[in-house]
């Protein structure tokens, strides 16, 4: 008997024994039409010889699999949001077992971890839109032709988000030049790459982000209106140690641009060597000393400098976790079913960059 499917436990198809021996049974395939009603009404199957002879018309009590599998990809075909499962965990494999064939690709993890979602949470927001800034930079032709449907229809969330809500356009910005700059490269040239899908549906896509671009450059911030207690009304040392709280340089400078007091405070240099101490070894900002007019060291400029040779440490609110011992990447707060004794021992915060390497064989 051939097994036919991808798992060496399942046949693939349906088997019925006859005296003539085992044959294959397949739906029976008339037009489908518009509706989940007429998917229920397929109530017979066709039986196929392996010579190809007479055909046979069998009961339909063998055929709820197909029924069922039939009325999903009816389902899938014809939405355009993103694939939902269940789980929102993944197991990542790297090599063909007998039990698994193939490998988890980063277009399947990108489908299960339902990153629609979270965006909606403030503390996965960064996560979620620097990694798809990742993609776009080198990995955007490694996503299968589902994974980029659901790339853009999250990306188009974001949008929609930061239009509503205003929160945090830069990083939007720079995840929509990156973008764009990838597409440019990979439409010109298109006989040199690969690029799954129509070419116009590329330059589609091309179209819509300038769109999005051009939509966050006239952005107007909403001012709003509050008579209680505000950001100027705090003690110098409350701003100082908000200010000293902040991981990002740029925004920094954002928040001294609200008030001349917040101006002041953010231009201090003990401020900026922090700063620069704690994204920068102390050899790294070492050779690249900027003297400031006065003869001190300017650790802003040094900040600024130093970000175009050295990568800067990354901070995030959440993050994916992955399981040592299940070798399961999921979010912390789903969980996963953990085999470990002590599963907390287990769990390891995944960065952005190290969820690209995780499917990087």
């Amino acid at each position: 008997m051939p097994f036919l499917g991808q798992d060496w436990r399942s046949p693939g198809w349906r088997w019925v024994k006859t005296e003539d021996g085992w044959k294959r049974c397949e739906p029976f395939t008339p037009a489908v039409g518009d509706g989940n009603n007429q998917l229920n009404d397929i109530s017979h199957t066709v039986i196929l010889t392996g010579d190809d002879e007479d055909e046979e018309i069998y009961s339909t009590e063998d055929c709820e699999f197909a029924a069922k599998k039939r009325k999903k990809d009816h389902f899938r075909n014809n939405t355009d949001s993103q694939c939902f499962y269940r789980e929102k965990w993944i197991y990542v494999h790297k090599e063909s077992t007998r039990e698994r064939h193939g490998y988890c690709t980063l277009g399947e993890a990108f489908n299960r971890l339902d990153f629609s979602s979270a965006i909606q949470d403030i503390r996965r927001f960064n996560y979620v839109v620097k990694l798809l800034q990742l993609i776009a930079k080198s990995q955007l032709t490694s996503l299968s032709g589902a994974a980029q449907k659901n790339y853009f229809n999250i990306l188009d969330k974001i949008v929609r988000k930061v239009m509503e809500d205003q929160y945090n356009p830069r990083l939007i910005k720079d995840l929509l030049q990156d973008l764009s700059s990838t597409l440019c490269i990979l439409i010109r040239g298109v006989g040199k790459s690969v690029l799954v899908g129509n070419i116009n549906i590329w330059i589609c896509r091309l179209e819509t982000i300038l769109l999005w671009q051009q939509q966050l450059k006239n952005l107007q911030m909403n001012k709003h209106v509050n008579n209680g207690l505000t950001l100027s009304d705090l003690p110098l040392h409350m701003l100082n140690n908000i200010l000293y709280r902040f991981s990002d340089g740029w925004d920094i400078i954002t928040l001294g641009q609200v008030t001349p007091t917040l101006y002041m405070l953010s231009e201090d240099r003990q401020l900026w060597k922090k700063l620069c101490q704690y994204h920068f070894a102390e050899k790294q900002f070492c050779r690249h000393l900027i003297p400031s007019e006065k003869g001190h060291i300017d650790w802003k400029l040094m900040y600024f400098a130093l970000q175009k040779y050295y990568p800067i440490k990354e901070q995030y609110g959440d993050t994916l976790h992955f399981c040592r011992h299940c070798s399961i990447l999921f979010w912390k707060d789903t969980g996963h079913p953990c085999t470990a004794s002590d599963p907390n021992t287990c769990l390891m915060p995944v960065s952005p960059q190290h969820f690209i390497d995780l499917f990087k064989f």
